[in-house]
């Protein structure tokens, strides 16, 4: 049986942040609303050191590949909703494992 893995990566632009408080505030409410909404992993990737970009990669399995992609897109479109800041980037990759 194959399966399917979906790493979903967004890209944020926090115009005018000056403080790791206010990023880590929009982080975690995005963190929370995605988990919440889409029973995913998902993660800060790679902009830890940057007050004024915010990238995250949201990460699931499925048997389906079509279910998988659709779920992305749907988190995608959800985090670009309810997020105040701009998303710079939105990419999805699926890897397939037998």
């Amino acid at each position: 049986m194959t399966m399917f893995t979906a790493v979903l990566t967004v890209e944020f632009s926090l115009h005018g942040n000056d403080n790791l408080k206010a990023k880590r505030r929009v982080a975690n409410s995005l963190k929370q609303k995605t988990r919440n909404r889409f029973n995913v992993a998902i993660a800060e990737a790679g902009t830890e050191n940057s007050l004024c970009s915010l990238r995250l990669a949201v990460v699931s399995i499925s048997n389906s590949e079509g279910h998988l992609r659709s779920r992305m897109d749907k988190c995608a479109l959800m985090m670009e909703a309810v997020c105040p800041e701009e998303m710079v980037e939105s990419q999805v990759e699926i890897y397939a494992t037998d």
